[in-house]
């Protein structure tokens, strides 16, 4: 089952236990029930941004979408196709995406992070990161916001930044819109662990083992 599929068949569990009609969904959502029931059946593509207006009033987090059931992947298989491609939330407002099947195998870690709208702008002070090698950040969708020590950077679709991981950053949404970026990141930290990094949890405040496992060998705690 694709995860579009899947994710349809959850809202509709979710729906049909809290005696929703798909036109009081609509109401609740600003959502037509035309693309509800079309999502629910997986002819949809969903946008994150609309899932997370969803799982709002479904009373849920955004994380309970993305289970962690579904079948390993073949690594004998080395394409990491788009409609497979599996989801963490590692925070509130961020969607990570790790585009290997055999992450352990390899120098470098790609992956492709969501930011929601205004992602990391909540908090006064921006808390700042820092670890050993080196990432690079490219700009698919949306303009992000990348702090680098004390210097700020605009960056557009289109436009890319690499930097030295002990220097202190972070990124930002300061706009209304979803922004989309690649990474890469030198060493992999799933072949070198770091100790001593703050482990973000899953919004209900339990780990679970697959989220923990990802958290402790990234050594990334920004994502």
């Amino acid at each position: 089952m694709n995860q579009n599929a899947s994710i349809g068949e959850k809202i509709k569990a979710l729906r049909t236990s809290q005696n929703l009609t798909l036109k009081q969904l609509s109401e609740k959502t600003n959502l037509s029930t035309g693309f509800l029931s079309q999502m629910e059946r997986g002819m949809s593509s969903i946008a994150i941004d609309t899932l997370e207006k969803i799982a709002g009033v479904l009373g849920v987090s955004l994380s309970s979408f993305f289970s962690d059931d579904s079948p390993v992947n073949d690594i004998s298989d080395p394409v990491m196709h788009s409609f497979a491609l599996p989801a963490t939330q590692v925070g509130p407002q961020i969607i990570q995406h790790i585009l290997s099947h055999d992450v352990s195998s390899f120098d470098f870690l790609p992956r492709i992070f969501t930011l929601l709208p205004l992602a990391n702008t909540e908090e006064e002070t921006l808390e700042m990161y820092t670890h050993s090698g080196e990432e690079f950040i490219y700009i698919l969708e949306g303009i992000a916001t990348i702090q680098v020590e004390s210097s700020q950077y605009t960056l557009y679709p289109g436009d890319s930044i690499q930097i030295h991981s002990n220097e202190s950053h972070n990124w930002m949404n300061h706009t209304n819109k979803v922004v989309r970026l690649l990474t890469v990141n030198v060493p992999n930290p799933f072949r070198h662990t770091e100790s001593g990094h703050i482990m973000p949890e899953d919004l209900s405040g339990v780990q679970s083992d697959y989220f923990q496992q990802l958290q402790t060998a990234a050594d990334y705690p920004e994502y």
